[in-house]
């Protein structure tokens, strides 16, 4: 929670921290957070083999991000839903399944982006 004391620059140092210790979490302790991690490693890594172009950097690391956050949104509604309703239940069920979509939409989105970069400097 925010201080009231605290100055705009303060204030917002205060939320990146928060923000920096929520990423390591995600790093630490969620799996598919990890791979796609990984993922984005290697991909930066292609992206230097084949030389690809600012644009194309641009919707890579897009594509990148897209996935990361819907990994992270999704991971906080799986969590949050557990902590509310411990065991199972029929809606809670239907909620974690839409939110497991929102990192697959965004996968799908990322895929088809690498195969527009890549594709043509493949074949």
């Amino acid at each position: 929670m925010e201080d009231q004391k605290d100055g705009f620059i303060i204030g917002r140092l205060r939320s990146f921290k928060y923000a920096a210790r929520g990423m390591m979490l995600l790093l630490k302790t969620e799996h598919s957070i990890m791979v796609q991690f990984v993922v984005a490693i290697i991909m930066t890594i292609v992206g230097f083999i084949f030389n690809i172009s600012s644009i194309e950097w641009m919707f890579q690391f897009l594509a990148i991000g897209l996935v990361l956050v819907a990994e992270a949104v999704n991971t906080s509604i799986e969590k949050l839903s557990d902590f509310v309703h411990p065991k199972f239940h029929k809606d809670i069920g239907f909620i974690k399944d839409i939110s497991a979509a929102a990192p697959a939409f965004a996968a799908l989105v990322a895929l088809i982006i690498g195969f527009i970069i890549y594709l043509p400097k493949i074949f």
